[in-house]
């Protein structure tokens, strides 16, 4: 886990300003910021529309008596992303872009409940507590 940690936080700032100083020699320093900050603002809107949402349908999952657990997690995908587009770059401007894609986040999520599951069941097989009711 430590090796995975320090990878993404060595090699992603790497790539970003490796990639910041490629596009800005083809595109110039100031165009390049530019496109930096305007994917920023298109995220943040795109984010506060996507949370706007999601809250609603969290509000009426609740008003129905039902569990809003699906909801929750794509209010936790959209943060996430929201948090991932204030760090300037295009890699985490693009990943945090398709976290607030809807049909991207499904497939996320299917992901993150597989590796979920997997965790469980290696925990549960190891003698460990079983979340299981």
């Amino acid at each position: 886990m430590f090796l995975k940690l320090f990878l993404a936080f060595t090699l992603v700032p790497f790539m970003e300003i490796y990639l910041l100083i490629k596009i800005g020699a083809q595109v110039g320093a100031f165009n390049t910021i530019l496109i930096v900050i305007l994917t920023g603002l298109l995220g943040a809107s795109l984010a506060r529309l996507e949370g706007i949402k999601t809250m609603t349908k969290v509000r009426d999952s609740l008003n129905r008596g039902d569990l809003p657990a699906e909801e929750m997690l794509d209010a936790m995908l959209i943060f996430v992303a929201g948090v991932v587009l204030l760090t300037p770059g295009f890699i985490t401007d693009f990943a945090g872009l398709a976290l607030l894609v809807p049909r991207a986040r499904y497939w996320f999520k299917r992901w993150l409940r597989k590796k979920f599951d997997d965790w469980l069941e290696k925990t549960n097989g190891k003698g460990g507590m079983s979340l299981r009711f």
